[in-house]
């Protein structure tokens, strides 16, 4: 609804500037609002949460700081420009600090294997596990640096909603044997199976499964060696904290605790949004940072849909699920001196496993883990001489009908905690003060994911780029998607570059022109 008002003053301040709605205060929206208000928008973001950062926000309990989703930056470079685009300087507002090493593994049958970013230090690391595999490692790390170089720089900083900025790439593709998986392509560089595990589990991190995720991800191991990885001090949730300051310095307003319940629509184009309880914002431009299943199906749910039908979306296949333990301990400062900021422990089986994730929908009774202990790195996170933990577990999503998590997310702690007492944290039990837990009905209910699903839509080939819901959707004019489910995906540089690639399809806020105001509407 509106009640016709409209601005006609090219000097009018900052009323007079065309106004953006950001749905969802994720990396990826707040980063598009960043952009917008350098284009000259006036912009409001609205999330239903309380805090700005969506997965990448915090929980504080007892003392202890629970970063509740992303805990690594490894293209720091795209905040950077982020910053810089706005006229402001990254390093001012955000402390980065490098980690050395990056990440241990270990391996069920207590073999390690420590990712560092030091070149001679690596190829004495795989020169001590398998030594004739040192050629094929190396060889493996061109072909990452090759695939970075097509992959991130090219494809994921430029749009490609238009079917002929598929066609135009096939060859590239094809020449990278984009078809062949991850995993497939590290089997074919090496034999080590722990160092294919090492070389191919990344696709993990952004909901994909190795077997079958395209090899054109084999570029994270490049990115990991050229650019490191950093903690961002106070955690991701920081640099989420930033960008909304970032916004609010723009002109921007930041709505919390509000959720979006439509879309609108008038003229044909999107005008703005409905929140639940009926108030109307309006809009020239409308960005969704929600899920695009969620945006799809439920915030466009009165209005056809050409592409993403709810037909498709079923079809649709989804990341996995997340099991996610968070964990304060007391008197722990100093114990377990050989677990770092970032672990991994394998379990017992990898190929199996994976499908029990992916294609099974079998809730295992073995795991692997990724830990996270900031408090190595950062002791503000805990109270003096305790630590702060997070245990993940990759599991089916809800999609598969696997678990009754009401039910089983006691028994399932319990079986990660056995697990990390025998594997990393003796006497873990005895220290905890603090503990939560998140389940796959946590990132539905939470997020709006659907199905629960940690990281939207599972980037396969043909999920991946113009396959992916469009940053300028085709559904409806004006409206425009930024996040892990649009291109280029997931991941905390993917989704920085959702919002880059987003700022070269919205056009620059035109100054003088007839633009709709703001209106708030009550429910009638």
């Amino acid at each position: 609804m509106s009640d016709g008002s409209y601005l006609n003053d090219p000097a009018g301040g900052d009323a007079a500037k065309p106004h953006a709605v950001v749905i969802g205060a994720g990396l990826g929206g707040l980063a598009a609002a960043m952009r917008l208000g350098a284009k000259g928008y006036r912009v409001t973001v609205i999330d239903r949460l309380d805090v700005p950062g969506g997965r990448g926000s915090q929980i504080t309990q007892g003392g202890h700081r629970f970063d509740l989703g992303p805990t690594i930056v490894t293209v720091p470079q795209v905040l950077r420009q982020l910053w810089s685009d706005c006229g402001r300087d990254f390093g001012r507002d955000v402390t980065l600090v490098p980690m050395d090493p990056f990440y241990e593994i270990r391996f069920q049958d207590g073999e390690t294997f420590t990712m560092r970013g030091d070149a001679g230090a690596m190829t004495a690391e795989v020169a001590r596990i398998a030594p004739g595999d040192a050629k094929g490692y190396a060889a493996f790390l061109q072909d990452a640096k090759a695939r970075y170089a097509f992959g991130f720089e090219d494809l994921g900083r430029r749009p490609m909603h238009r079917l002929w900025d598929l066609i135009k790439v096939l060859p590239k593709f094809a020449w990278y044997r984009a078809d062949r998986s991850v995993h497939a392509h590290a089997a074919g560089r090496v034999r080590d199976e722990h160092l294919r595990f090492a070389l191919s589990f990344h696709p993990l991190f952004i909901g994909g499964d190795p077997f079958r995720v395209t090899s054109m991800y084999a570029l994270v191991s490049h990115l990991e060696a050229a650019f490191g990885v950093h903690y961002a001090m106070g955690g991701v949730a920081a640099i989420a904290s930033a960008m909304a300051r970032v916004i609010e310095d723009q002109g921007g307003t930041l709505r919390t605790n509000a959720e979006v319940d439509e879309i609108t629509v008038a003229g044909g184009r999107a005008s703005g949004v409905r929140l639940v309880g009926g108030e109307v914002v309006a809009a020239s431009v409308v960005v969704s940072n929600a899920d695009a299943g969620h945006t799809y199906d439920r915030l466009l749910r009165n209005r056809p849909r050409r592409r993403w039908t709810p037909a498709r979306l079923r079809r649709t296949r989804w990341s996995m699920g997340l099991f996610v333990w968070y964990f304060g301990t007391a008197g722990t400062r100093g114990m377990w001196p050989d677990v770092g900021h970032h672990t991994i422990a394998v379990g017992p089986r990898y190929g199996e496993h994976i499908k029990d994730i992916f294609r099974r929908g079998v809730l295992a009774d073995d795991m692997s883990l990724y830990v996270h202990r900031p408090s190595v790195t950062d002791p503000s996170v805990a109270p003096a001489g305790g630590d702060t933990f997070y245990a993940l577990s990759p599991v089916p999503h809800l999609g598969h009908g696997a678990a009754d998590w009401a039910s089983e997310a006691e028994p399932y702690r319990q079986k990660m905690l056995k697990m990390l007492e025998e594997r990393l944290l003796p006497g873990l039990s005895r220290h905890i003060t603090e503990s939560l837990v998140f389940t796959p009905e946590t990132f539905r209910d939470r997020y709006l994911s659907p199905h629960g699903a940690g990281f939207s839509i599972e980037p396969r080939i043909l999920q991946s780029a113009w396959f992916r819901p469009h940053n300028v959707s085709e559904e409806l004019p004006g409206l425009y998607l930024a996040g892990a489910g649009t291109h280029p995906g997931a991941g905390v540089p993917g989704v920085i570059a959702t919002a880059e690639v987003l700022g070269k399809l919205v056009p620059d806020a035109p100054l003088g022109t007839l633009v709709p105001l703001p209106m708030k509407v009550a429910a009638e």
